[in-house]
């Protein structure tokens, strides 16, 4: 399982910060994710940047059991 970490929207979207998934790929944990958290979320996760292990990622970037897949929505501010 792939541990999925939340920031910002996403988290208040979501209810947690982190949480584990299973998926072969970014795009599968992700899904996995939005079919529990809801729509909300997976409308945040749609304007969000995705990093895996600290880098950049995308939907079909594979996944392993100890991978972490990170959500970071757009910050604003001044």
């Amino acid at each position: 399982m792939a541990w999925l970490r939340l920031f910002a929207q996403a988290r208040e979207a979501a209810g947690t910060g982190a949480t584990t998934f299973e998926g072969a790929s970014v795009g599968e944990v992700l899904d996995a994710a939005a079919a529990q958290f809801g729509p909300g979320f997976g409308a945040v996760v749609a304007i969000s940047a995705i990093w895996l292990n600290g880098d950049p990622a995308t939907r079909d970037t594979p996944v392993q059991e100890t991978d972490e897949v990170a959500v970071l929505p757009p910050v604003s501010g001044g």
